[in-house]
């Protein structure tokens, strides 16, 4: 998938996930979901490797479990970038909760455009 597909998928990810959990995860509005997607774009290129390598021992002691806990802090990151008061979780459990609900649902949107052959178009 493109990068711009994925910018717009995380968007209006953040936009649903922020729909079902009204009273731990806000979103102030669409603009600033976009903003966030943004941001955990590039905090994904730039920041996520140094972390993975850094905690590659303990991911590999749980398995690679411990790579939803980079994800959550990615997040974390992102809310701070962005502003909590325009994106915020109430704790880290729930910004670990979205980062799987994240990437299960990008893995079944990428799997759908990969069957399509619209995958990189």
């Amino acid at each position: 998938m493109t990068f711009w597909k994925r910018i717009l998928i995380n968007t209006v990810l953040f936009v649903a996930i922020a729909g079902f959990f009204q009273s731990s995860f806000h979103v102030a509005n669409i603009w600033i979901a976009l903003l966030a997607s943004f941001v955990l774009a590039i905090l994904n290129a730039a920041v996520r490797p140094i972390l993975l390598i850094l905690s590659l021992p303990i991911t590999l002691l749980t398995l690679g479990l411990f790579s939803i806990v980079v994800n959550g802090f990615m997040l974390q990151m992102t809310s701070y970038v962005v502003g909590r008061a325009n994106f915020g979780f109430s704790s880290f459990g729930m910004a670990m909760l979205v980062s799987i609900l994240m990437s299960l649902a990008n893995v079944i949107v990428s799997n759908f455009f990969a069957k399509n052959g619209t995958n990189g178009e």
